[in-house]
């Protein structure tokens, strides 16, 4: 799960995969389980990743009555959203889809837990979520640093990474590090085949514009950027956080559960 670069001239350019799947793969490969939390939620630029693969979508909102699978055999893998709600919350989805975890865990499937999914990720391998202790949020483009372990995953991170969010989340125990912040330590850690990552790679520009329309309020929490600083960070910054996320997909998928690997 790696970039691969390639020189033209003195410019660093990076070489994206091609990505042009004929219908029967696209029939043959495993769909993906998608959990949302909103009725109007999409999974943006992660979908958009995932059909390019050829990998159709299975998209439920457990918070809306939709069932969780038992297993995720039939499943390539698995990824759970962000949303308004705390992983705090009482409500009954919010504990079943927690709990739900523990099975593409114990199954070693591929899971990616993004921004909420990241800390029902964390909370089910019994780490603590809870707000920032001086009450500051993200909210808007922030730096993040990779560790050793996550630039020997993924070498290329970028600078900065949009974020959307008021709690973060303690490193579970045995988990490994793989980036990491300023306001908020814990960036995206890995437990085996689950990652789970803080920040918003799935972030659309069309998304982007909803979010900040929709959540003005947000703009006033401690440590938020302002909209307008949203759509100039993004025209530094998405080239690379979407580089980024398209590699580390392909590699996150290839994950396999290390017994199907030992029985080949």
């Amino acid at each position: 799960m790696s970039f691969r670069t390639d020189r033209f001239g003195d410019a660093e350019v990076v070489a994206f995969p091609q990505r042009a799947p004929s219908v029967a793969a696209s029939k043959t490969r495993l769909p993906v389980l998608i959990i949302l939390h909103q009725e109007c939620s999409t999974p943006g630029r992660v979908g958009n990743a995932l059909r390019g693969l050829g990998h159709r979508l299975d998209i439920r909102r457990p918070r809306f009555g939709d069932s969780l699978p038992d297993t995720l055999g039939q499943h390539a893998g698995a990824v759970i959203f962000g949303g308004p709600m705390s992983a705090n919350d009482p409500d009954d989805y919010i504990r079943r889809e927690i709990d739900w975890i523990e099975i593409p865990l114990r199954e070693q499937r591929p899971f990616l837990g993004i921004c909420l999914g990241a800390q029902m990720l964390a909370m089910q391998l019994g780490a603590r979520v809870a707000p920032h202790p001086q009450a500051l949020t993200q909210i808007g483009y922030y730096p993040i640093r990779p560790t050793a372990a996550g630039r020997a995953l993924c070498p290329h991170w970028p600078a900065q990474v949009y974020h959307w969010h008021r709690e973060g989340f303690e490193l579970p125990e045995g988990t490994e590090l793989l980036a990491e912040g300023d306001d908020f330590p814990v960036q995206a850690f890995r437990a085996d085949n689950a990652f789970g990552v803080q920040f918003h790679p799935d972030v659309t520009y069309a998304m982007m514009h909803r979010w900040t329309t929709r959540g003005y309020d947000g703009f006033s929490a401690p440590g938020a950027r302002q909209r307008h600083h949203h759509f100039a960070d993004r025209a530094v910054y998405d080239v690379a956080e979407r580089a980024w996320l398209d590699h580390f997909i392909d590699g996150w998928l290839a994950r396999r559960p290390v017994l199907a690997q030992a029985a080949e």
